[in-house]
């Protein structure tokens, strides 16, 4: 038996390149009705090496479709073989998981420049978790436009009004202290 998911993933930043940058991934998955199930994730804010940006965000999508894959394969019974697609507007996500790996772990994580790759952290877990789902199937990465991604796209911009809408309820409150 084959157990097919269809995921389509998105990720965003805003503020993208400066101290109180947030970023958020979502994942949608599309059921055999035609409706989708969509989970977000906020990305966390930290150090300069590891504010969100838009190209960490798009990782961590891919990341959320990988882990729910998994984990819904968990819950099967018989051990079917996966068919797990994960559909993307980036590509460079798309990339990552597809051409550029192979050639940086090859490089020792050196980009074409002798550079340390970027978001190496994010592209490895991605890669491991790949590894996993692909002993129990296949998994294939597609580019797709953006405006095929409306679902996962309108996700992620929820999740990060809702950052935004946080982050003014916070700063509304230190008025008060």
């Amino acid at each position: 038996m084959v157990y097919v998911m269809v995921f389509q993933v998105d990720g965003g930043c805003r503020r993208n390149g400066y101290s109180d940058a947030i970023g958020a991934a979502a994942c949608s998955l599309k059921h055999r009705s035609g409706s989708y199930t969509t989970w977000t994730r906020n990305l966390p804010t930290g150090t300069y090496n590891t504010l969100p940006t838009s190209q960490r965000a798009e990782i961590t999508a891919i990341i959320l479709a990988l882990e729910l894959a998994l984990k819904k394969y968990d819950e099967l019974d018989g051990n079917p073989y996966l068919d797990v697609t994960i559909k993307s507007d980036s590509r460079y996500a798309v990339g990552c998981m597809t051409d550029w790996i192979y050639k940086w772990t090859e490089n020792g994580w050196r980009n074409a420049r002798g550079d340390e790759v970027a978001n190496r952290d994010l592209i490895e877990m991605a890669s491991r978790l790949d590894d996993r789902l692909k002993e129990e199937g296949e998994v294939t990465y597609v580019w797709i436009p953006r405006s095929e991604n409306e679902v996962a796209d309108e996700a992620c911009g929820r999740a990060l009004d809702q950052q935004e809408q946080d982050q003014m309820s916070c700063d509304s409150d230190s008025d008060y202290y």
